[in-house]
């Protein structure tokens, strides 16, 4: 790695002690050739991220159907989203864990992304053939046991393969530049998914069941041929992590003594434990966390909140039509995001990571502060108008902290003399989970709150409606500012994170020397 305006290059004593957005401003280091991720490589990594994408959506955005279609109370549609995302966040970090002390001829991710993909690809298909005539409590049951199944195979991919991601590189600027393509090929995902729901009501199938049946065979096969792939084409730059000598010590007294089956298990759970326990004391790390959970899960509260507005609001119950257009809406998102995701990569370069986030969080707000112009009945293509602004949030997002978590992944190894991707992506991952499964749970009280019923149809209280547009849009706003405020404390710049870098490879020279 090379550094730019080199007249710059004060001693680190001094730039420790300056403030992060004049640090951000004197220095600025090129990638070296070596650092760099080939574009295909890029390409391939982001197809992980489609099929991430792909499956979170299609849960989402199909589970309207047991509301709409089978009558089901809203709060009991909210615990089926919500309580498999618990036992998905529990076992994430546990898959970090495994996924960080695998040793195998072909990596320490790779055989769990190749066979996680398998898995969630085929239950996912098999979810959604719904049998008919069944009470309410039936399909509740039915869904939600078959919901534990496919969120543990989605944990055996998408934990190893984020954790994959942390690794391609060291270079400061080319993580970004991986999240960003990794996140462009992520939002391929949402420009088709906004259209599940006008395509399980097409005229081809007998009803919205049947419809739903078939999308999911289409998104279940997607997923395994394309999940598979980052497990075949790429290759992990710590495949066969260095040992400490502590670790060096135990393998060497593992070998020559014979171990119990109950003692592995207990130092495992007990190392475990540990590392939960090491990963949450690193404080940068808990206000990337901390930032994503309410951007992230700010929006997904009111996810499908937003089309009761649409629906109800804009087109007095006509939910065909609602469909249409909010379709609309998520695909103008959508192909906005692939613009915003090259602007804050961008961006993310030149006037660094944190600078970047403000300005994109910055402008989804006005695009949720513009919903409440624009959802108007007498002119209803403006719904289409707030969609690229309030893209820039996951755009934003999802390309940054990536990129941020890698820079605490290294921090995270200068301090503790480990590599430990897989736990980290575990807990960041964890965390958003955890509260996506408290904002599922919560959209049904809140869609509740509203006085919202759906026997009513289009004959809603201006009451309901009035509560429906204000917390569609004062949940995600709150939310934001709260995240702004939480990435202003992140204190790893260009510069600290070059200074880490460093350090590690003369240590790890040092190492291989010995």
């Amino acid at each position: 790695m090379s550094v730019k305006n080199s007249d710059d290059n004060k001693s680190v004593s001094m730039s420790r002690s300056m403030k992060p957005d004049e640090l951000a401003a004197t220095k600025h280091y090129e990638t070296a050739p070596e650092d760099k991720i080939s574009f295909s490589h890029k390409v391939i990594y982001g197809l992980g991220a489609f099929v991430n994408n792909l499956l979170a959506a299609a849960i989402g955005g199909m589970l309207i159907i047991f509301n709409l279609t089978l009558g089901m109370n809203p709060v009991l549609v909210g615990l089926l989203g919500s309580l498999p995302r618990l036992m998905d966040a529990l076992t994430d970090p546990l898959m970090g864990y495994i996924s960080d002390n695998t040793h195998s001829r072909w990596g320490r991710r790779r055989p769990y992304i190749f066979v996680g993909a398998i898995i969630s690809g085929v239950v996912f298909a098999l979810l959604w053939q719904l049998p008919r005539g069944m009470s309410e409590n039936y399909y509740f049951w039915f869904f939600l046991i078959g919901s534990l199944v496919f969120y543990l195979g989605y944990t055996i991919f998408a934990t190893p393969w984020v954790a994959l991601g942390y690794e391609l590189t060291p270079d400061y600027h080319e993580r970004t530049r991986l999240m960003g393509v990794q996140n462009t090929m992520g939002q391929l995902a949402y420009v088709v998914s906004p259209w599940f729901l006008a395509i399980m009501q097409a005229s081809m199938f007998t009803d919205t069941l049947e419809g739903a049946a078939y999308l999911a065979v289409a998104i279940g096969g997607l997923t395994i041929l394309v999940g598979i792939m980052p497990a075949i084409f790429l290759r992990e730059r710590f495949a066969h992590p260095e040992l400490t000598p502590e670790q060096l010590i135990a393998k060497q007294q593992a070998m020559n003594n014979k171990v119990s089956m109950w003692v592995l298990m207990k130092k495992n759970t007990k190392e475990f434990f540990k590392g939960f326990v090491m990963t949450l004391k690193v404080k940068p790390f808990l206000l990337l966390c901390a930032a994503t959970f309410l951007v992230f899960n700010g929006f997904i509260l009111i996810a499908g909140l937003g089309f009761y507005v649409i629906a109800y609001y804009v087109f007095g119950g006509n939910t065909e039509l609602a469909a249409e257009y909010a379709g609309w809406a998520g695909t103008v998102g959508a192909i906005s995001t692939f613009i915003i995701i090259a602007l804050v990569t961008w961006m993310s370069t030149k006037f660094g990571k944190r600078r970047t986030f403000f300005f994109a969080m910055g402008m989804s707000i006005i695009g949720y502060l513009l919903k409440w112009v624009c959802y108007n009945p007498e002119y209803p293509w403006l719904v289409l108008v707030p969609a690229p602004f309030i893209s820039f949030g996951l755009g934003g997002l999802f390309t940054l902290m990536g990129s941020m978590v890698a820079d605490v992944c290294d921090l995270d190894e200068l301090n503790s003399h480990e590599r430990r991707e897989g736990m980290f992506g575990s807990i960041f991952w964890w965390v958003v989970k955890l509260g996506m499964a408290v904002a599922l749970a919560l959209s049904g009280y809140v869609l509740n709150a509203t006085g919202f019923d759906v026997a009513l149809k289009g004959d809603q209280s201006e009451q309901t409606l009035f509560l429906l547009r204000i917390f569609d849009i004062g949940i995600p706003v709150v939310a934001t500012l709260l995240a702004i405020w939480a990435i202003y404390k992140f204190p790893i710049t260009e510069d600290r994170a070059h200074e880490i870098r460093q350090e590690l490879e003369a240590r790890r020279g040092k190492a291989v020397a010995e």
